[in-house]
């Protein structure tokens, strides 16, 4: 899986700033992943036919199912990794959510996996709304209440609505870093012996400060 080549094929198609890259994945070898990406920016929205009022409404989050050979979690850590690395990222945010479907969860774990797995739900207050690829959307998430999942989160530079550091000395004008990411993915816990969340935090960025 190359998710560096999948965003930015997206990039290309809608010409938008990106606010934030999320996947997500099942703890099940060879399962469809979802990526979404996150836009910034306004579509501007008529009231009515008869009258020229407008209100301005999100661009919806690019919602895509992936499905791909991998075996192991390493591979999906390794080319999400790869991709925010090449994208600027100052981190990478790993999270490994508990199976939700148990005595004492909270609704908003399944909320958040709804999201995540690209059907959020419509209320009041929600996320900006998404267009979805996602035929078995519903499946995952289904599977993941059971079971758990792996959610990867970054914040691009390099096409991304975040401005360039100015004192991070890897990145390269334009807000990109050269490939190869020299970080190395970290093991995931049992996801059934899970009670709680998990968050790793792959730092990526390196300050003119530190490096005296």
């Amino acid at each position: 899986m190359n998710t560096l080549d999948l965003i930015e094929n997206q990039l290309v198609a809608n010409r938008l700033p990106i606010v934030a890259v999320t996947l997500a994945a099942l703890p099940h070898a060879n399962t469809p992943v979802i990526l979404t990406i996150h836009w910034h920016g306004f579509v501007e929205i008529r009231l009515t036919e008869s009258s020229q009022a407008v209100a301005f409404k999100p661009v919806p989050s690019s919602v895509l199912q992936v499905n791909t050979f991998w075996a192991l979690h390493d591979d999906l850590e390794h080319s999400v990794l790869e991709a925010a690395w090449e994208l600027g990222a100052r981190s990478l945010e790993r999270e490994q959510i508990a199976p939700y479907q148990r005595l004492g969860a909270e609704t908003v774990e399944t909320t958040r996996a709804r999201q995540a797995f690209g059907k959020p739900d419509a209320t009041i207050g929600a996320h900006a709304p998404v267009v979805a690829d996602a035929p078995d959307a519903d499946d995952l998430i289904d599977a993941a209440a059971r079971a758990g999942y792996v959610q990867w989160m970054f914040r691009p530079v390099r096409g991304g609505l975040w401005s360039m550091p100015r004192d991070d000395i890897t990145l390269e004008k334009g807000g990109y870093r050269s490939p190869a990411c020299p970080l190395l993915g970290k093991p995931l816990a049992e996801s059934r012996r899970l009670r709680k969340a998990r968050r790793e935090i792959y730092a990526m960025g390196r300050s003119t400060t530190l490096a005296r």
